[in-house]
C-alpha cells in the first residue's frame, strides 16, 4: 500500500467496523445471533451473510472484474439454511475479511482514479471504497444495536459509557 492519506484512513476505518461488529457480535449468544425481532429483520447472522456475500463479491478481482459476481446469491444471503451455522458464518466472515483487506492493501494512490464496475455502474476505486465503507458502517450499527438489545443488562458498550463524556473540568466538549 502506497502512503496514501485516503488509503491509510479507508484500511483504518476498515479495521474500526469489524472490531465494533466482533465485539457486539461475541456478547450475544448462538440464540440470539440467529434471533430476528420480527419477520421483516434481519439477524445478526443474516447481517454476517450479508456482509460476507458482499466483500467476497466486491473485493475479489476488483480492479478488474464487476463487483458484482455472477456467483452471487444476494436474496440467499437474507436467507437461513439448514448448513447456516454460527461457527460457518463466522468463518465466511473472516473469508470475506481477508478478500476485502489484502484488495484494499494492495492498492496505490495511482489505483484510487481508477474505473472498476459494481453492477454494470462506473465507479472511481475511491467511490467504490467509499460506498463499501457506508455500507459496511450501516450494517455494523444494525449488529451493534441487535446485540445491545439481546446482550440487555450484561452489555459491555463499544464506545464511551454513558455520563462518561465530560472532561476532567466537568465540561462537555464543544463542537465547531
Amino acid at each position: 500500500m502506497a502512503d496514501s492519506p485516503v488509503l491509510k484512513d479507508a484500511l483504518k476505518l476498515f479495521h474500526t467496523y469489524r472490531t465494533l461488529a466482533e465485539k457486539a457480535m461475541a456478547q450475544v449468544s448462538e440464540d440470539g445471533f440467529f434471533r430476528q425481532l420480527d419477520d421483516e429483520s434481519n439477524s445478526i447472522a443474516l447481517i454476517v451473510k450479508h456482509l460476507a456475500g458482499n466483500m467476497r463479491s466486491r473485493w475479489t478481482d476488483f480492479l478488474t472484474g464487476d463487483g458484482e459476481k455472477p456467483d452471487r446469491d444476494r436474496d440467499g444471503e437474507f436467507v437461513t439454511e439448514g448448513v447456516d451455522t454460527r461457527a460457518s458464518l463466522e468463518e465466511r466472515w473472516q473469508e470475506g475479511w481477508k478478500v476485502a483487506l489484502t484488495s484494499l492493501q494492495s492498492l496505490s494512490d495511482d489505483d484510487l482514479k481508477r474505473e472498476v464496475r459494481i453492477r454494470g455502474e462506473p465507479h472511481t476505486v475511491l467511490q467504490a471504497i467509499n460506498r463499501n465503507l457506508t455500507h459496511l458502517a450501516y450494517h455494523t450499527g444494525q449488529i451493534a444495536f441487535l446485540a445491545k438489545h439481546l446482550a440487555g443488562q450484561r452489555w459491555q458498550t463499544l464506545s464511551m459509557p454513558r455520563n462518561r463524556s465530560r472532561l476532567p473540568t466537568g465540561k462537555i466538549p464543544r463542537t465547531r
